[in-house]
């Protein structure tokens, strides 16, 4: 794969070389050469190819779609539009995640329930819906088969899987079929960091996969169903994948012309995704933001009292695909809002090299150093008070850097429990490793 793209780029690089040196071998490329864009692989998602099959998975059933602004095909038109504009698909309901259906809510809100003016359709909000809320909605709206479109970013943290796990198990509960429309993973397939444990579960981590899973959201179901379902629901659902074509777990979201829709306000980008799952982790600092408020949320990080020692610590460390920018801002909402920060811009030099885990790793061992470094307090829990705790699956890593652990002793603890799930996910993949 990664050859098939390097020849492709090489012929362009070539052909580019030869038009420059035709009119004059000793100057440049003329004024009027075009740039040569890189090719791209072509991927079919899942609503792609369930589009090509005349909807034969959904079609004569009353449905119910689980989606967001990303559930979009080749012609970034939506899954529900195109369904309800079809004779051959009975929509019944849409389920609205958090940010809403549509997507115009900030973090930790819902569009709420009502009527989608642009089909008429019943819109149900079901952001923070657990598995009694979801069996309630499956039951007021009639739907035999529920169909869950929604683009995944890869971090054990970003919700919408767990979303994707508590209604498949209220529907495995109420006997109702369940369509995944896949979807490419935009930071590929590695898995990589903590294991979520059992005693630190929450919204944004229920179940035990690692940090980094990767899987996409129809390898994320066949996993749920097969590991967690049948203990938990007393059965598996009757589930039923439409695969992506032509893709694989080495492209990233640059390599593929596969749509992208910003999945939340918050994420704009793949370059947001593709650093998230460390920065991420930031969510669970008080005295830092992690960028909200900017216009490049996860990539920008620091707070009102850091230095420009952070960003030389960082780029010292030598991390591999990275360097750090010194870099100051002042976030409009969330942490520090109109409060000057300094911190660093999070620059990767090399997708396929970055590790997102172990950086974000590293930076929370050089911030610590800081005299205002703080853990964000969880107010409402006072058994496991520690909002990093609940991101990272423990106590562990928050304990390790608090007694000054080193970046390579902290990432060091969980390779065997990341070997274990790795052997443990392998039957679910349907894409080649």
């Amino acid at each position: 794969m990664d050859r098939r793209r390097l020849l492709a780029i090489t012929g362009a690089a070539t052909v580019a070389t030869a038009g420059g040196l035709a009119g004059d071998q000793c100057c440049p490329a003329s004024a009027s050469a075009k740039p040569v864009a890189l090719p791209r692989f072509p991927v079919r998602t899942g609503l792609d190819r369930l589009v090509e099959t005349g909807w034969a998975a959904v079609s004569g059933q009353r449905i119910g779609v689980i989606s967001n602004p990303t559930g979009v095909d080749r012609g970034y038109r939506h899954l529900v539009d195109l369904m309800h504009a079809d004779g051959r698909v009975r929509v019944s309901a849409v389920f609205g995640p958090e940010h809403g259906f549509r997507g115009s809510a900030q973090a930790g809100g819902s569009e709420g329930s009502g009527v989608d003016p642009r089909t008429g359709l019943a819109v149900y909000d079901a952001y923070g819906a657990g598995q009694d809320k979801w069996a309630e909605l499956y039951a007021r709206s009639g739907v035999e088969t529920v169909v869950f479109d929604i683009q995944d970013v890869g971090a054990r943290f970003y919700t919408y899987i767990w979303t994707l796990y508590d209604s498949m198990v209220a529907a495995a509960r109420a006997g109702l079929r369940y369509v995944v429309l896949d979807r490419p993973n935009p930071i590929g397939g590695r898995a990589y960091g903590p294991m979520m444990t059992a005693g630190f579960t929450s919204g944004v981590g229920k179940k035990e996969i690692v940090q980094q899973h990767g899987m996409t959201v129809g390898e994320l179901a066949r996993f749920y169903n097969g590991e967690f379902l049948p203990a938990e629901a007393g059965r598996a659902v009757a589930l039923e994948v439409v695969a992506c074509r032509g893709w694989s777990p080495e492209l990233m979201a640059g390599d593929t012309d596969a749509p992208w829709v910003l999945p939340s306000p918050n994420m704009p980008t793949p370059d947001t995704a593709l650093v998230y799952p460390g920065t991420g982790m930031f969510e669970g600092v008080a005295s830092i933001t992690e960028g909200r408020g900017t216009t490049r949320p996860f990539e920008l990080v620091g707070g009102p009292d850091l230095d420009y020692h952070w960003s030389d610590r960082l780029n010292a460390a030598g991390l591999p695909g990275v360097r750090f920018r010194e870099a100051y801002f002042t976030p409009t909402f969330g942490k520090f809002t109109g409060a000057l920060c300094a911190g660093v811009e999070v620059k990767v030099t090399d997708q396929r090299a970055f590790d997102p885990v172990r950086t974000g790793v590293a930076m929370l061992v050089e911030a610590r150093r800081y005299p205002s470094f703080a853990w964000r307090a969880d107010s409402w829990d006072r058994v496991r008070p520690y909002w990093i705790d609940k991101l990272t699956g423990s106590g562990r890593l928050r304990t390790m850097i608090d007694a000054g652990a080193s970046t390579a002793d902290v990432v060091g603890v969980w390779s065997a429990e990341l070997a274990a799930f790795e052997a443990r996910r392998r039957q679910y993949l349907l894409y080649r490793r």
